[in-house]
Formats: structure tokens, sequence, C-alpha cells
């Protein structure tokens, strides 16, 4: 007995070295993180949790940033990297073999920088190694969203059938991009309370990108498309936390109390458009275009409709304008050869 257990004792002395040179195995409770931020340790990995689910709030936003780092750190690991042994050359490489457009190459370089960012507060590595790399040149002087023109708007808004409560939902949801420039997304996010009577006239109020609240006034007829719509569906004193567009249960035109997400609205416009014989091109986001352009084309000053239209910056409003198109079409069609 004491034999065997001297050989049980001896055995596992054995062993005891070989385990610590076994190369570092990731946790479980660390599958979720990128290798390489798991292998550089907690530092590491609190500059992860702390940018990724602390410091970007929009969703959308980070999910983009979250996914354009994975693929960057995946990159390095391909190289034997590991975080302090990123140079700039690695980063600007990188960004050389990715085909992508402009845009999405300097989504990709802020997403990097602002990560290495935090991995040089959280004292993860020294120096940021793509603070010096510059990113792609990129000057847009005129956004790519397609237009839609009043008369192509016109045509839509004519063309729905406005018997039954899907095509008055519809009608209503429409108008509301055409009347007050919004995005689809907020369109979505309204609450049967974001519709509501200041006494000599109804106003909407909008929960934008970036955490804006923004309230702005109806217009009639669009008041009477909204009420019409809340009539037909029943939902004219429905509770106020309730969503103020509902989904209906397949082709039965019949309201769910499940809101429409901003994904059921894009489709739905697309099936409008499709139905009315409008191209293919045009998007929820044509309408604001649209209005946007049509005001400035009416004189409006361009800081009223930069108001309307919820931009920080002016700049962003002139991308919405597509009166140097029609100039430049005009021209065109004057050409003699």
């Amino acid at each position: 007995m004491k034999k065997l257990l001297g050989k049980a004792i001896a055995l596992k002395a054995e062993r005891m070295p070989q385990a610590r040179q076994t190369p570092m195995v990731v946790a479980a409770s660390d599958r979720s993180l990128p290798i390489l931020i798991a292998k550089a340790g907690s530092s590491a990995r609190f500059a992860w949790e702390e940018f990724i689910y602390g410091k970007i709030r929009n969703r959308h936003t980070r999910a983009a940033y979250e996914h354009a780092i994975r693929k960057f750190l995946s990159h390095c690991e391909a190289l034997n990297k590991e975080l302090p042994t990123v140079s700039p050359r690695d980063v600007g490489c990188y960004l050389d073999e990715q085909d992508y457009a402009p845009a999405t190459k300097k989504l990709h370089l802020s997403a990097i920088r602002h990560f290495f960012d935090t991995l040089v507060t959280r004292h993860v590595i020294l120096l940021n190694p793509a603070h010096s790399v510059r990113g792609v040149r990129l000057q847009v002087v005129e956004g790519k969203t397609p237009e839609i023109t009043v008369a192509q708007a016109r045509k839509l808004m004519q063309s729905l059938d406005t018997s039954h409560v899907v095509g008055l939902r519809d009608r209503a949801i429409i108008a509301i991009m055409i009347y007050t420039a919004a995005r689809v997304g907020a369109v979505a996010s309204l609450r049967r309370d974001s519709f509501y009577d200041l006494g000599d006239q109804h106003c909407l109020r909008f929960s934008e990108k970036g955490g804006k609240s923004r309230e702005i006034p109806v217009r009639h007829d669009l008041q009477h498309f909204i009420g019409d719509y809340l009539v037909a569906g029943g939902t004219e004193y429905a509770d106020k936390s309730k969503p103020l567009f509902r989904t209906t249960i397949r082709k039965t035109k019949k309201l769910t109390q499940n809101p429409m997400s901003a994904g059921d609205m894009a489709r739905m416009v697309k099936r409008r458009m499709k139905d009315a014989g409008l191209p293919p091109r045009l998007s929820p986001h044509s309408f604001r275009v649209t209005t946007i352009t049509d005001l400035l084309s009416q004189g409006v000053p361009l800081e009223d409709v930069q108001n309307l239209a919820g931009h920080a910056d002016p700049r962003t409003t002139r991308l919405y304008d597509r009166r140097q198109r029609r100039v430049t079409r005009n021209l065109v069609e004057r050409i003699s050869i």
C-alpha cells in the first residue's frame, strides 16, 4: 500500500511542471471575448467591456464598432500578434486589404482608433497604433439617398386603399415621414402619447437618434390622417404607453398589440412603392430628401430646415439638398452634340 501511495505522489510531482508549461487556455466565461483580449489579462477585458458596453450607448453603433474591432483583432491573431506589438503598419495594411467603400473604411478606422485609446487609458498598451494612420480621403457634397419627386409622392399617396385600417395606417406613416422629415426609426418609436393636442394644434414628439427628443407641429391634413387611423383601429383612447402604429395578423387586416419596427415600416413602404409603379431604389429615407429639398427650393432659410430635420450641423442638411442635381440634369439635356 505504501509503495502504491509513493508512486502516485511521485507521478503527480512529475506532472506538475508540465502543467505550468501548458499554454494559457481561455476560460469558458471569456469565450465571447476576442482571443487577443482574453490573453492580455484583466485590464484588457475591462477595457473591452468599458468600450463596447459602457462608452457606446447606441445599439447600432455598438454592433458596427464591435464587428469592426473583432475583425481587426482576428486579423492580428492570424499574424501571431499580441496587443502590445500591434503597429501602425498592421492597421494600415489591414485597411488596404479590405474591399470596403471609403465610408466603411473610415468607420473601421474610427472603431479601431477609439478602442485602442481605451487600451492605452487602461495601461494595456503604451501607444495607440491607429492614432497616426490616416483615413481614406472622402469628401461628400451630396448624399446617395435617391430623391422621390413631389409628383411621385402624390402618386404614392393616391394609390393607397384607405377603405380599411391597414391602408389608413400606412397612409398615416408615409404622411408623417413626408410632412415632418422624420426618420423611419423615429416614426417606429412613436407611442400613443407621442401624438397629443396642445389646444390650438396637435403635435408629435419624436425620440431621435443620439437621445434627442423633438416636438414637431402636425399640419391639419396629417392630423386627420392619424385621427382616421386611430378611430378605425379602435386605439383612439388606448393606453398612453402603447405603440402608435401596430402590426397586423397576416392578411386579416386586424391590428395586434405589437409595435411596427423600423424594418416593418421600411418593407411596407417598399411594397407600397412597388404597387404604385415607383422605382425600386426609393426608400423611406427618400421622403426626408424630398422634404428638405422642397423647403429649400421655396426659399426657406437653411437654419429652419436644419431645425426641422434635427441636424446638429448645417453641412449635414446640405447633403440632402438636390437642387444642384436638377440644374445639372437640365444642363446635360441642353448639350447639342
